[in-house]
């Protein structure tokens, strides 16, 4: 079988070794991939967001099954082009994909069908979302309508902030269109969640718990990020508490969807936070999650690619998925000065030994030599019996790997581990 993962980071690594466990596959491309998944996998120099591109590929390279990772070109509608040549493909249709495309409209979606999540009002207009601000509660959330590389969420802790969020969005267009709507939310406080989850429209299956560290630096402070590293599963988590989010949150989600005639396939990912009124719903992923999918994979028992093409053809309810009761963590290596300015292009040293643990986010091939090009640099993930091993070993496997400019928090699970005492 020939399989092609549409995406370059971290997230499309740990697919693709993953998916190299399956003897069935013969070849795995990634467009465009990177220095770092050249290791397992054909990398071509086609851009995550060229449609016309992948789907010329995939036809003339008889791809049997896509997987496509990334928001950007499920929110263009890569699925819908590859779907069309008769390319099956693990991901949402692009009309299920506004899900997470849309802001505005994923809140919508919940007020509609009762799911539970924080109170919100949209804007349009500059001068009404500044009058809004003047008497609304605060601390406040600003988020803007559509894709911002993750980083299109700003927590306001006063007015001014709050104002200064807004304007930088709908007047100084710092993500482009995607501010051109923003959403004024409620500050909801407890312990977040990131739920991945398996479906084919029908059947939902929650991957394993993880928590992640979106904030820069040690103690939770600095800016947001795409995230500094995660753990599996969440200790806050509880076996209570995923009852009540199939009930109340999962199956409706699903449900809704269904009902607005834009059946979800593929991993629809539920970021939550478990509030003293219950679990409520902060976001909405159209897809794995960066870097939780380097947590939660290394723990998937179950061959990836059958429990893919279940969520393709719809048979989900009857495909074993099995995971691991041992834990993970993963610690995000990233360049000095990430999320803002860094400097790229130093030499990478990642001993052979533990480049399986390894996924490679932002790297380049130069001359054969792996190169640092990129925020996020690579993820370093260790699977033991116990939370405390699996925290141990992850920066044991961070202290072998070197490049100049390196970066990372020496706190990841710290909060985890309090939770289990």
């Amino acid at each position: 079988m020939k399989i092609m993962v549409v995406g370059g980071g971290g997230r499309e690594h740990a697919i693709i070794k993953k998916l190299k466990e399956n003897k069935e596959i013969t070849e795995i491309f990634a467009l465009p991939g990177n220095g770092g998944i050249a290791a397992d996998a054909t990398c071509v120099a086609i851009g995550a967001k060229d449609i016309e591109g992948i789907t010329a590929f995939a036809k003339e390279n008889d791809i049997d099954y896509a997987v496509v990772a990334p928001d950007d070109p499920l929110v263009l509608g890569c699925v819908d082009a590859l779907t069309e040549i008769g390319v099956p493909c693990f991901g949402p249709a692009k009309n299920a994909a506004i899900i997470e495309g849309s802001k505005v409209f994923s809140k919508n979606l919940m007020k509609k069908y009762g799911i539970p999540t924080a109170e919100y009002e949209v804007f349009t207009d500059l001068e009404a979302a500044l009058t809004y601000l003047d008497t609304a509660p605060i601390p406040t959330v600003i988020k803007a309508d559509g894709l911002a590389l993750g980083k299109g969420v700003i927590i306001a802790m006063t007015r001014d902030e709050a104002k200064d969020a807004v304007r930088s969005m709908m007047e100084d267009k710092i993500f482009g269109d995607s501010g051109s709507q923003v959403v004024v939310e409620e500050f909801l406080t407890g312990p977040e969640v990131s739920v991945l989850s398996f479906t084919d429209g029908k059947t939902v299956v929650p991957m394993i718990s993880s928590m992640d560290h979106k904030r820069a630096k040690d103690n939770d402070e600095g800016l947001n990020t795409g995230g500094m590293g995660t753990v599996a599963p969440n200790p806050y988590y509880t076996k209570d508490i995923a009852d009540i989010c199939m009930e109340t949150i999962f199956l409706p989600t699903i449900e809704a969807m269904n009902k607005e005639g834009r059946t979800f396939k593929g991993c629809l990912y539920f970021g939550l936070m478990l509030t003293e009124k219950g679990p409520k719903v902060i976001e909405y992923n159209c897809r794995f999650g960066d870097p939780e999918t380097q947590v939660v994979l290394p723990l998937l028992e179950s061959d990836l690619l059958t429990v893919m093409k279940a969520t393709t053809d719809g048979t989900l309810a009857e495909t074993e998925v099995k995971f691991a009761d041992k834990n993970a963590c993963c610690v995000i290596m990233a360049s000095d000065g990430y999320p803002q300015k860094y400097d790229s292009g130093f030499e990478m040293n990642i001993p052979a030994e533990i480049a399986d643990s390894v996924y490679v986010a932002g790297a380049k091939l130069e001359d054969g030599v792996l190169k640092t090009a990129g925020g996020r640099v690579l993820g370093a993930t260790a699977v033991e019996a116990t939370l405390a091993e699996a925290i141990d070993s992850a920066y044991a496997l961070v202290k072998q790997i070197s490049f100049a400019n390196a970066y990372y928090r020496n706190d990841i699970g710290k909060k985890a581990m309090e939770a289990t005492k």
